[in-house]
């Protein structure tokens, strides 16, 4: 049969000359990309549970230049699609020295896809939006698209998805009638939400990078130990965790590898040469859903991943699999992983991105709840603790401030950074053992379903500003009875009630503080986060009724 072109392409990385392309095919193909002036690529589908993948290193890219490119499987065009209403897919290089370049990055969470929109009668989707923007203004082109986490929903799924879903559970698939378990079944979502034209035409030429959060997955993944103990005891559990991280690891975290990580990848290079990599992936999913604890030591795998654009270090962080989830040692990252994320955060660079799916600096009176809840959670008085995970489960408290260690280690590493001085032993150096003050260090998170800009206060000045940029929903809505309560949670009295509460329970006031300069915003939004120079420029736009976009906030710092 003639391969079709299923997904994509989609461009991921673009590293000096050199760029990455995803995509889907129906069969087996040669994939081959050609781009102006002679650069291109070629490599051959790899298979995994009956579907087709290639990750194309397309190479000899000239530096500074827009290059128009083609896809063709079998030595057939099939990219651009004949007829296309849209632009031509370019692939944007930066000049050889870049370090005097802006660098622009376009972030948000939280998609659901249009089918699933049409069925909520959701507002406009601001992805959709920026794509018909760049397409009639180049200007706003980024250089790299920060997807941070919910872009599939395995557990809220469309009427289309639930019918696929209702005959696979009456063919004897075992799982829940209306939520993804097995790995054909993830697919139908990536299928359904990358397929939107607007935005296939927008991963196509906008590199992107992503990481999950918990709707990838199911909602509160990895909340606690006794969520994970209940979860066990589903029948279906162990093949959604196994297929869900086997997907993604395809899907999503492939493209966020550059060539040379690709290259030194060993799963990788196995599977790309596996005639069937089936039960790779399958043991794969399986082997890591196993966060580092006291009875399993094992260095898990690693989903965080960093990158330098120019002058600026982006860190991606996993907020999701590898937490360590005993009582009295919670944690976000695991030792090994939080001393690889050290190591990026001491360098050469002017400014530092930190990605993360969940928000470091919450609404206070939230922060305060959660911080309430993990000691109660972990109160050795049995009814308390029951009481507190109940609570913990219903309101999703389980971010950042609800893993205090982890969260004050944060705050103390961007102290010691925006303060600048001498590199901690082990970790990379600056000139003479020492680190200047970063120009500005930025959190993008998404998760909350609301907008927001606020900046971090440490007690005393210091000449980095330290930023939490929040820009969530890209497609999806806050049910308007809601608002009210998360716009009071932002409120210094009700804050003020929930420190109280928190301070009731032993809980040390936080040695952080922050100030809220933009939102909350409630609609669908991107947020965009310009670096030039010293200076930051962080903006959200929203959409409107018509689906255009409009300005947000803007904070410059």
């Amino acid at each position: 049969m003639t391969a079709q072109l299923l997904i994509g392409p989609i461009l991921r990385r673009v590293t000096g000359d050199r760029a990455t392309i995803w995509l889907e095919t129906s069969e087996p193909a040669e994939v081959r990309v050609e781009a102006e002036g002679g650069a291109g690529g070629v490599a051959t589908t790899f298979s995994a549970y009956g579907h087709h993948y290639a990750l194309v290193v397309v190479t000899g890219l000239v530096p500074d230049a827009a290059q128009a490119y083609t896809v063709s499987l079998d030595d057939r065009a099939v990219w651009p699609a004949a007829g296309s209403p849209y632009p031509p897919s370019v692939i944007r290089t930066r000049s050889t020295d870049d370090s005097r370049e802006p660098v622009s990055l376009t972030f948000g969470s939280c998609r659901e896809a249009t089918p699933q929109a049409a069925s909520k009668n959701l507002p406009p989707d601001a992805l959709d939006a920026f794509a018909r923007r760049l397409m009639t203004d180049s200007r706003s082109r980024p250089d790299l698209l920060v997807l941070l986490g919910d872009q599939v929903y395995a557990d809220e799924t469309s009427p289309k998805v639930r019918r696929f879903l209702k005959a696979r559970r009456r063919s004897g698939h075992q799982g829940p009638a209306d939520q993804v378990v097995g790995f054909e079944e993830y697919t139908k979502l990536y299928l359904e939400s990358w397929r939107d034209p607007e935005v296939r035409w927008l991963l196509s030429t906008v590199p992107s990078v992503m990481i999950f959060d918990d709707h990838e997955l199911i909602d509160d993944w990895n909340t606690s130990a006794s969520w994970r103990a209940d979860m066990a005891r589903q029948p279906w559990w162990r093949e959604r965790i196994a297929a869900g991280l086997a997907s993604y690891w395809i899907y999503q975290h492939l493209g966020n590898l550059g060539p040379d990580e690709l290259a030194a990848d060993p799963l990788f290079q196995k599977v790309a040469s596996a005639g069937d990599a089936t039960e790779l992936m399958r043991e794969f999913g399986r082997s890591v859903d196993e966060p580092e604890s006291a009875e399993n030591t094992d260095q898990p795998y690693q989903w965080s991943y960093a990158l330098d654009l120019g002058r600026t270090r982006l860190v991606v962080l996993d907020n999701r699999c590898n937490r360590i989830l005993t009582p009295g040692a919670r944690a976000m990252l695991p030792p090994a992983e939080w001393d690889w994320f050290l190591d990026q955060a001491h360098g050469d660079y002017d400014h530092l991105v930190i990605g993360s799916s969940l928000p470091w600096l919450m609404p206070p009176a939230i922060h305060h709840l959660e911080a309430w809840n993990e000691r109660i959670a972990e109160s050795p008085t049995a009814w308390k603790a029951s009481f507190g995970e109940k609570l913990r489960r219903a309101f999703d408290l389980e971010h950042w401030a609800a893993f205090g260690k982890s969260f004050d280690a944060l705050g103390e590493l961007f102290r010691r950074l925006g303060e600048g001085g001498p590199t901690p032993i082990g970790h990379r150096v600056g000139a003479g053992g020492a680190y200047a003050a970063p120009a500005s260090i930025s959190v993008l998170s998404g998760d909350v379903h609301h907008s927001y800009v606020a900046r971090a206060e440490f007690g005393h000045p210091l000449p980095t500003p330290v930023m939490q940029l929040t820009c969530s929903p890209i497609h999806n809505q806050v049910p308007a009875p809601l608002r009210p309560l998360m716009r009071a949670s932002w409120s210094r009295a009700v804050a003020r009630v929930a420190r109280g509460l928190s301070k009731s329970a032993g809980v040390v006031k936080p040695a952080v503080r922050w100030k809220r300069l933009a939102g909350p915003y409630f609609g669908n939004a991107v947020g965009t986060l310009r670096l030039e120079g010293q200076t930051a420029t962080a903006r959200i736009e929203g959409t409107s009724k018509d689906g255009d976009l409009f300005e947000v906030a803007a904070v410059k710092f």
